[in-house]
């Protein structure tokens, strides 16, 4: 009963990426190419209704789920791990058609090929634990 909550919320974001068609290969396609706003008006309505509540959270001291008083850390020091990751990030973007949260979205849709895309993220994220402290962070 505790997680019900939390399914209901994910189930109305899946309607809610489903409908703007934020899922949608044709849509990503798109951005990647720079032929349509479309994307880039959701991601950045989405940056701007963030740092909208975060602002709101921190001037009326908002307390999280467990009771705490929400905090965010301070980025650590490094342009160049951002950058990499970004890299990284955007080109298992436009290889995949997804990012990490649409990923379960589209499998919920139907689309089962998505299961070869979770499973090498899975593995992706498995190799980088093993191999964390070798790298130069």
């Amino acid at each position: 009963m505790k997680f019900l909550k939390f399914l209901l919320v994910g189930i109305a974001l899946g309607i809610i990426l489903v409908k703007s068609e934020a899922v949608s290969w044709y849509r990503i396609f798109e951005m990647f190419r720079f032929e349509a706003f479309h994307m880039y008006g959701i991601i950045g309505t989405a940056i701007a209704t963030g740092t909208i509540l975060l602002l709101i959270s921190k001037k009326f001291k908002l307390k999280n789920i467990e009771g705490n008083i929400m905090n965010v850390p301070d980025k650590e020091k490094g342009l160049k791990r951002y950058i990499f990751g970004g890299i990284l990030f955007g080109l298992g973007w436009a290889l995949s058609g997804a990012c990490p949260g649409p990923m379960y979205i589209l499998v919920g849709t139907g689309v089962f090929t998505m299961l070869i895309v979770i499973l090498a993220a899975v593995l992706g994220t498995y190799v980088y634990g093993v191999i964390k402290d070798k790298l130069p962070h």
